[in-house]
């Protein structure tokens, strides 16, 4: 009877093995570029892994504003291959504190992923 118990709690607190595609980024997925002045074109690279045991395929990105695109691989990312994610940012005709966020679509765990920028933009004087 005991060895019943120690099999039923063994079971119980053993890790499950989690089925499916996960983003494991190498750094964080937020990125704050330093102050700029309006019209600069930004661009940062969110680098990641596919950590599941399913290859990750990314669908679509979702972002409030047309003035920041989002460049990924169209081809499945395999369990444990790296990648990564290029956002950029157009900085014409915005000033002030800017936070964008970019949704990634996909088939991982946890869908959609938010990835997010930010940058204060400034006037530049003539």
């Amino acid at each position: 009877m005991k060895l019943f118990f120690a099999i039923i709690i063994a079971m119980s607190t053993a890790s499950p093995v989690k089925d499916g595609a996960v983003f494991s980024f190498i750094e964080k997925t937020v990125f704050k570029f330093p102050d700029t002045p309006e019209g600069e074109q930004l661009s940062h690279t969110f680098k990641f892994k596919n950590s599941g045991n399913i290859p990750l395929i990314i669908s679509d990105y979702k972002v409030a504003c047309s003035c920041t695109k989002a460049i990924y691989s169209k081809e499945p990312i395999l369990p444990n291959q790296e990648s990564q994610i290029d956002i950029t940012f157009d900085t014409n005709g915005k000033y002030g504190y800017q936070d964008r966020i970019i949704s990634i679509h996909s088939n991982a765990t946890k869908s959609p992923l938010k990835l997010r920028i930010k940058v204060f933009v400034f006037k530049e004087e003539e």
